[in-house]
């Protein structure tokens, strides 16, 4: 498994920014999938956002536009940039590592411990 650390969550006005970051800790990062899920109170987590070892990534529909993921291997790292953020965006946000052909959060096996983003309108 891979030890994952998020950082970078807060609070920020409807129409900014934020930038998520998480470093992995294991010796299999680069050739895990890695993605960003969301869970708001009373919903289901949600996968926003993943990209596997080569770069290929995928977005839901309700975040496609606004958030690019982006992973640095040689740091261990991925990011995920958030524009034009909505207040139904406010949600703890989990970074997760997963097999290549991880397509949905419940077939990912490392999550961290995630962050809060608080959008207000």
């Amino acid at each position: 498994q891979v030890q994952l650390v998020e950082s970078g969550g807060g609070l920020v006005q409807a129409g900014g920014s934020l930038r998520l970051s998480c470093v992995g800790h294991g010796s299999i990062f680069t050739i895990n999938r890695m993605g960003w899920s969301r869970q708001a109170p009373g919903k289901r987590r949600e996968l926003v956002a993943d990209i596997t070892s080569r770069g290929i990534v995928s977005y839901a529909d309700s975040v496609k536009g606004r958030f690019t993921i982006s992973r640095d291997n040689a740091k261990n790292t991925v990011y995920l940039q958030m524009n034009n953020l909505k207040p139904e965006d406010t949600a703890v946000y989990y970074c997760g590592a997963g097999p290549p052909w991880a397509v949905v959060a419940a077939q990912y096996d490392s999550w961290g411990q995630g962050t809060q983003v608080t959008v207000s309108s």
